[in-house]
């Protein structure tokens, strides 16, 4: 049991001349237990195929949302929820990803579209959910590479118009090669032709793989607007092709995800956040002994700032008073009390 106090003063215009003389105490709120307040989602596994999106409209209308995960708790329990209900496939879950790549040095003129990917190899491929950046190999061939890896790279100097293409045979990160490229050329290699790749391959001899300027940025997102923190991709490819939006899939072999065509119709797993009530016993005791703590104004005002302070602590929590049955909120502890009053508020 934790108590947090608080120094309250009001400043309503509703009760301006009454109150200019108060100054409310410190309160003493009883049974103020902040963790109760981080409610755990609830998961509701729906039977019906539904595309992505379709998925995620029902699951607004009907719950919260399309399931979001934060942490590996909450994916046992969802896989717990999938596997009770007897399914054993793919499910949707509330991750998306677009996809628009786009060039280091920004170029966005004639051939900046064009993209010579390894398609027997199904790249890109987004393996493991962690590839963002592309790789040219010796034979050609484009791949989509996990940023952080080191290889050699591919920067050019002069213009955009009339670039010349040098390989730097050091091995970086694709960060590290872009701020290289920019430091000593003029960034990293945009390719906008056959001609250009073919010039570029033809420079890449010491390694299987380089970097050239190909990137996109790593836009995992919540159908909730949650932030994404938490991973648990599988140890496997997700071929993207074509595709410019991507979303995820929960695997009922293992529950890992796997990215897969939004316009799939899969069951998918919603869920809910459940409504809990607390109720906090208040103590008060004003400096104006004749002031009415059941007046409608001194109430509400009263109720805005507990509101107010709460919101800086935790969200998502509403407070009303809870009225006795003789239609007041606020009564008398006795006379042995010095006149302190008493309040039970819902939480």
């Amino acid at each position: 049991m934790k108590e947090l106090w608080l120094h309250v003063e009001t400043h309503s215009p509703q009760v301006s001349m009454m109150m200019e003389r108060i100054l409310l105490g410190l309160l003493s709120l009883s049974g103020w237990i902040i963790p109760s307040i981080c409610l755990h989602r609830q998961y509701h596994y729906v039977a019906d195929p539904k595309t992505w999106t379709e998925a995620a409209s029902y699951c607004r209308r009907t719950y919260t949302d399309l399931a979001s995960i934060e942490n590996t708790e909450e994916m046992n329990q969802l896989n717990n929820t999938v596997s009770s209900s007897g399914h054993s496939s793919e499910v949707w879950i509330g991750l998306y990803s677009g996809i628009v790549w786009r060039w280091s040095d920004g170029y966005r003129g004639t051939g900046s579209r064009y993209r010579n990917w390894r398609t027997s190899y199904n790249e890109p491929d987004f393996s493991s959910g962690d590839q963002f950046c592309g790789l040219i190999t010796r034979g050609g061939g484009w791949h989509d590479g996990t940023c952080k890896y080191t290889f050699p790279f591919v920067c050019y100097r002069g213009t955009q118009r009339d670039p010349e293409f040098v390989v730097v045979n050091e091995r970086m990160n694709w960060s590290s090669a872009q701020r290289y490229c920019r430091e000593n050329y003029t960034d990293l290699a945009t390719v906008r032709n056959d001609t250009e790749n073919h010039e570029i391959q033809s420079l890449v001899w010491s390694g299987f793989y380089a970097w050239i300027g190909l990137f996109r940025d790593p836009n995992l997102n919540w159908s909730d607007g949650s932030n994404y923190k938490f991973s648990y991709w599988a140890a496997a490819d997700n071929p993207l092709g074509s595709l410019t939006h991507v979303c995820a899939v929960a695997l009922q072999s293992s529950g890992k995800w796997r990215a897969f065509d939004c316009e799939r119709r899969l069951p998918f797993v919603c869920y809910s956040i459940p409504v809990k009530r607390q109720v906090v016993r208040l103590r008060m005791k004003p400096e104006d002994s004749s002031l009415d703590l059941n007046d409608p104004a001194v109430k509400a005002d009263i109720l805005k700032k507990l509101q107010d302070r709460l919101e800086t602590k935790v969200s998502g929590a509403t407070l009303k008073w809870r009225e006795q049955p003789d239609g007041k909120v606020f009564f008398k502890e006795g006379k042995s009390s010095k006149k302190k009053e008493r309040k039970k508020m819902d939480l």
